[in-house]
């Protein structure tokens, strides 16, 4: 099978790991692939690291417009001639998926990995119903906001679930590590993700001042960058938790992070699949999260962690204080989380099923 990831986005993200992830594992089980990307893109040098084809290509929100930057396109997938062309955003599926079909490509893939409700418009419906021939879907919500302004925009029966999936031994080569010590009987919370609203984490340190006022002895571990930072800093001096929350900045290696907590907390207001969800169980860490989004396709609650009521700061706070006084639940659900991950979300399962969908001579 020969196939060409398009992902021009500049910034390296969940979409980015998925096309570089699943490129490499295919070109490892014998397939000729390629990426097609922007050379000062992230996904650009990790591709050639990896021995990954490049093929070079700066595509805009507007590219589709240029018929030079078109045409350009259409040469190169009438030059490669792949069997399919997988998609990763809004730009690619304009530029590169109008150029792919009008070089005679009959299978395009979009992969959404964004829960944000698919805009009805009429460029919306042309591109998915004359460019898009097949979708993936990491979650079940992801699917549900396809197609939540429209049901009659793709054919949800075209629309296939891939669960992110782990490595889970790469992933614990760095199982001994830490990158906090606790001090004296203190609980560690931990959560991470990038610093923006929909994260949430104003909630978060809206909880931690409850917690505070109860007279719980605790530290919140935040990784991430983000335009909330200063925000959230002001908000955690206001609450007068400041020596309680450590925002640890970006973490390049997300398990010593997540050794270095009891607890993980993950308050977004909506995830189309919470990949660090999936690394905290695998660290056999309890989640509590907001009964949202994608979260309950991932947390059984009350087993690998607890959901709670969105969106609401005070009953984050609750379900915090319960695990906190309960320690023997805390274990029990760390554990349940890892066979959980290894039963769902290992790669050697998710990676069977990507090559099993797009070897697929229906699709």
């Amino acid at each position: 099978m020969k196939i060409i990831f398009v992902n021009t986005n500049k910034q390296w993200g969940g979409g980015e790991k998925w096309h570089f992830d699943a490129a490499k594992m295919l070109k490892n089980k014998g397939h000729t692939v390629y990426i097609m990307t922007g050379t000062t893109t992230g996904l650009y040098k990790k591709a050639v690291d990896a021995g990954i084809k490049v093929i070079p290509a700066y595509i805009t929100n507007l590219s589709f417009l240029n018929p030079f930057a078109l045409q350009k396109l259409i040469s190169v997938f009438r030059q490669v001639n792949p069997d399919r062309v997988v998609l990763n955003f809004s730009a690619d599926v304009k530029s590169a998926g109008l150029a792919a079909r009008m070089a005679g490509i009959s299978s395009v893939i979009y992969r959404r990995g964004n829960a944000k409700p698919v805009k009805n418009s009429v460029l919306n419906r042309f591109l998915f119903k004359y460019v898009i021939t097949g979708m993936i879907a990491n979650s079940e919500e992801t699917k549900h906001s396809i197609l939540k302004n429209n049901k009659k925009l793709f054919p949800p029966e075209k629309i296939k679930i891939l669960y992110n999936g782990i490595h889970l031994g790469d992933y614990d080569k760095d199982s001994a590590k830490k990158l906090y010590e606790r001090k004296g009987n203190e609980i560690i919370l931990g959560t991470a993700g990038r610093l923006s609203a929909e994260k949430g984490h104003a909630l978060l340190i809206e909880a931690m001042s409850v917690l505070k006022k109860n007279g719980k002895d605790f530290t919140l571990l935040v990784a991430g960058e983000g335009p909330e930072l200063e925000n959230l800093k002001n908000a955690a001096r206001i609450q007068g938790i400041e020596e309680q929350v450590n925002f640890m900045g970006f973490v390049s290696s997300i398990r010593p992070f997540m050794n270095s907590t009891d607890i993980f907390i993950l308050p977004s207001l909506w995830e189309g699949f919470g990949y660090v969800t999936i690394e905290a169980m695998a660290a056999g860490k309890p989640v509590i999260a907001f009964n949202t989004g994608s979260n309950p396709e991932i947390i059984e609650d009350t087993k690998t962690g607890l959901l709670v009521s969105p969106i609401d700061a005070a009953s984050l706070a609750e379900k915090i204080i319960w695990l906190l006084s309960h320690p023997t639940e805390r274990e029990a659900m760390g554990k349940n989380g890892r066979m959980r991950v290894e039963q769902l979300f290992e790669c050697a399962i998710t990676d069977d099923r990507v090559e099993k969908y797009l070897t697929d001579i229906t699709i």
